[in-house]
């Protein structure tokens, strides 16, 4: 059973969350630096390396990727700057469609739009939050037809480039079956992993099924850099290039400046990267608090007979914003009404991008299950607990 805005489990519910983080003011997800970053932010400080060039940029890339299984990582100035690069990097031109969630944030279609490409929308799943490989299927089978080996929009004549699934609060979506679905009709796959460091489908990690993927390291991520992103591949050619697309397109010399085409101030400065080691060192600790907050709440839910949304069998989420759902939209603001008026900050999910000005004209398939969610998702306080720092200690 969902949550009724009538019903005194919200107080309840809002006691519970007390329980774990402590009386009010309660935030949504605050970092947390209770590992070596001010010890690495003075080291790089006393480098004098302080930008694009340092030490930590390459440690960071390194220990990033490591994690994740992926082969190299480039490490960029935010998520945004990491997927707009990705997406260049699989081909994508201005006139191109790419096929991507309108229940996502907005930078996953501001990237697509920063190379004048056109987002086109299919649904997701409902358990998941993320793509729905039959919605995928199904559009792509109606609306495509195959023109001199390339997916092409029978509505528009243009190509569909590629596909840009994201992995919602952490919980994987059906990326498996998705990446089948590119490969059979041609299609690039490039992973918005923004939310899933540390989420895995089996025991392979998110952003390591498709071509490429791109982080976010926000200061609401699981781990920050303050700013910050990643991308992150297996084929070194796409790796060089990202690493020369990100730094102005400047060809290596000793002193000569020679740019030899149009390129990004992307990457990430050294400060930024000494936080990110410092968070690298400490994620698996903060992944396992995070679990544990997660089944606290799973646990009151299911006493209370609420909706705790959760990974499926087979996957493994990062437990980054946990979240619950509701019995309509008139619930569900009657909650965030009374948890934010007692200084419990939650929030709903997004607006859908076919709701937002610049994406109202793209190309969708009726988005059932999206507009279903949107009505009824409620994120929950997810930090990790200050009583539980002292696991975070090196």
């Amino acid at each position: 059973m969902t949550v009724r805005a009538s019903d005194s489990r919200k107080g309840a519910l809002i006691d519970f969350i007390q329980g774990i983080y402590g009386p009010p003011p309660i935030t949504l997800h605050r970092p947390v630096f209770e590992g070596n970053e001010r010890l690495y932010l003075v080291d790089s400080i006393d480098s004098n390396f302080v930008s694009s060039v340092g030490a930590r940029v390459t440690e960071f890339e390194g220990r990033l990727a490591a994690f994740t299984g992926a082969t190299h990582g480039i490490a960029a100035v935010n998520g945004t700057a990491a997927l707009h690069t990705a997406l260049l990097l699989v081909g994508v031109e201005r006139g191109d469609e790419v096929i991507s969630q309108a229940l996502t944030f907005v930078a996953t279609c501001n990237a697509i739009n920063y190379i004048g490409a056109r987002a086109v929308f299919v649904d997701v799943d409902r358990d998941t939050l993320g793509m729905s490989p039959e919605a995928l299927r199904s559009w792509l089978e109606t609306n495509t037809r195959c023109e001199g080996g390339r997916t092409v929009n029978v509505a528009t004549g243009a190509r569909i480039k590629a596909c840009v699934p994201m992995h919602t609060f952490g919980i994987p979506c059906r990326i498996e079956m998705i990446a089948e679905i590119c490969a059979e009709f041609g299609i690039a796959l490039v992973e918005d992993t923004a939310e899933s460091l540390g989420s895995y489908v089996g025991k392979k990690h998110t952003g390591t099924f498709g071509q490429i993927a791109a982080f976010s390291f926000n200061g609401n991520k699981i781990i920050t850099t303050g700013g910050g992103g990643m991308i992150v591949t297996n084929d070194g050619e796409i790796a060089r290039r990202a690493r020369h697309l990100t730094t102005t397109a400047k060809r290596p010399h000793r002193y000569e400046f020679f740019h030899d085409e149009v390129g990004y101030n992307y990457r990430l400065p050294n400060l930024n990267a000494a936080l990110g080691c410092a968070q690298m060192e400490v994620l698996p600790a903060m992944l396992k608090i995070k679990a544990e907050v997660a089944a606290r709440y799973r646990a009151f839910c299911s006493e209370q007979g609420l909706h705790f949304i959760e990974a499926p069998a087979g996957t493994t989420s990062n437990n980054w914003l946990n979240a619950i759902l509701f019995d309509d939209r008139a619930a569900r603001d009657d909650f965030l009404k009374f948890s934010n008026e007692t200084g419990v900050m939650t929030r709903p999910i997004w607006r859908l991008m076919t709701e937002l000005p610049m994406f109202a004209e793209c190309q969708q398939d009726g988005l059932e299950q999206a507009r279903w969610l949107v009505d009824r998702v409620v994120n929950l306080p997810s930090s990790v607990p200050q009583s539980e720092f002292e696991r975070l200690k090196p």
